[in-house]
């Protein structure tokens, strides 16, 4: 089959932590506290001046100091807000997983991480631009000499989507396998695969996963006014994210983190560990311009197939799935379709309601989400679904949280661009 890549395993391999910084809460209890009380975190925009913008909203990470997280703290001048999140979230899951420095041999303790592009500030470019005007015109031919030497000279050190997995690797000293995955919104689900296919085949017995984005820049924020599908709604703010929603009309932005620790069973169970869930199968797929459906996602079909298998599971025994649950009209109905197809009795949760689009992080928040939602035994309600669209054929969660009875669950994501994801997790 082609675009299909299918994974095995062998040793279990288990969740004992997880920690999210995100739009409605840092913390796992804060985090899982807002997803229960149905607390939307998108609201008027607060990092920039929006008020020449035709969208003012987005869900960003309130309340939030990196100096409480970062060791040393002079280490912030070189770290981007992604870099400051993801470092964070390890942080956090590490405390949830009671995982202690020491806890493994940093030879066999990796990270693999999701990523996004990761922009200079406005400040930071300010001076390099003015360096290369002339008579009130942007000469592209001095950037090289004049722009450059007016860059900070750790610009690209600060800016590099690896620099995440770096920062965690330093600060945990895991000395292990490491990558960065940097495939928008499937970052986060192909980056805790791949974490769990190194424990699987023996190469690591700890890994820490996950995936940090933030898109709150001026000018990522005037590409995404000029070509995304975003929202127009915004009375009041937390009402624009409205997946499988009739009357949706957009997706809303935003920017977070989530990491989680992946152990081998047999290690987790030698130090004690609190096992949340295990890993049971994944999957990735992909759809070109030459065999995508606009009726329903291929990718996502054989990525939850893929999943499955490697899971050894059977459609029926998945209480819930977590949707991409975009909120722009043609995505949402082609997803529906496909989870209807692979996942036809499964209740649907979607995520994205609470906090939007978050590019990298995505994959891994909402993977704390639907991982939650599993350990607690409830699937908290979609967010904003007034009116399902007929067009969606799904059992969505959205008048009020639901029981989850079942042993399993799928997190699902894919992208503009084609790139599908699918991650099978059971109780553990």
């Amino acid at each position: 089959m082609p675009h299909l890549v299918d994974h095995s395993r062998s040793a279990d391999v288990v969740i004992t932590g997880v920690g999210v910084v995100s739009p409605i809460g840092v913390g796992r209890q804060a985090f899982w506290n807002a997803l229960l009380a149905g607390q939307s975190g998108i609201d008027w925009i607060s990092q920039f001046d929006t008020a020449e913008f035709p969208v003012r909203i987005a869900g960003e990470v309130r309340d939030f100091d990196a100096k409480e997280y970062v060791r040393p703290r002079k280490n912030l001048k070189i770290m981007s807000r992604c870099a400051q999140f993801a470092v964070a979230s390890v942080e956090l899951a590490c405390v949830d997983a009671h995982f202690e420095s020491g806890a493994v041999d940093p030879d066999r303790y990796g990270v693999v991480f999701g990523a996004d592009r990761i922009r200079n500030s406005l400040e930071e470019i300010a001076d390099a631009y003015r360096s290369c005007m002339e008579s009130a015109q942007f000469d592209f031919q001095r950037w090289g000499q004049d722009g450059a030497a007016a860059m900070y000279p750790l610009s690209m050190l600060k800016n590099l989507p690896n620099m995440l997995a770096s920062h965690i690797s330093i600060a945990k000293d895991a000395r292990g396998p490491n990558n960065t995955v940097c495939s928008a919104e499937a970052s986060g689900l192909l980056a805790i695969g791949e974490a769990a296919a190194v424990i699987a085949r023996g190469a690591a017995d700890v890994m820490i996963a996950g995936s940090s984005a933030s898109r709150m820049h001026p000018y990522d924020w005037v590409r995404s006014c000029l070509y995304d599908q975003l929202s127009r709604r915004c009375d009041p703010p937390a009402s624009a994210a409205r997946p499988f929603d009739l009357a949706r009309d957009g997706q809303v932005r935003g920017e977070g983190a989530a990491a989680v620790i992946l152990e081998s069973r047999a290690h987790a169970e030698r130090r004690g560990a609190p096992v949340l869930a295990r890993i049971a199968g994944w999957g990735s797929s992909f759809d070109n311009g030459q065999n995508g459906s606009t009726h329903c996602s291929k990718g996502i079909m054989r990525s939850v197939a893929a999943a499955l298998r490697g899971a050894q599971l059977k459609p029926t025994d998945v209480g819930h799935v977590g949707a991409h649950g975009l909120g722009t009209p043609n995505d949402d109905r082609r997803e529906a379709r496909a989870l209807a197809e692979v996942l036809p009795k499964s209740r649907v949760f979607a995520p994205k309601s609470y906090f939007g689009n978050l590019g990298a992080g995505s994959g891994a928040v909402e993977f704390a989400a639907n991982l939650l939602a599993l350990v607690e035994g409830i699937v908290p309600r979609t967010l904003n679904c007034d009116q399902l669209d007929p067009a969606c054929p799904i059992q969505l969660v959205r008048d009020e949280p639901a029981s989850c009875v079942k042993r399993a669950c799928v997190s699902v994501n894919t992208t503009a661009g084609g790139q599908s994801a699918a991650v099978a997790f059971t109780t553990a």
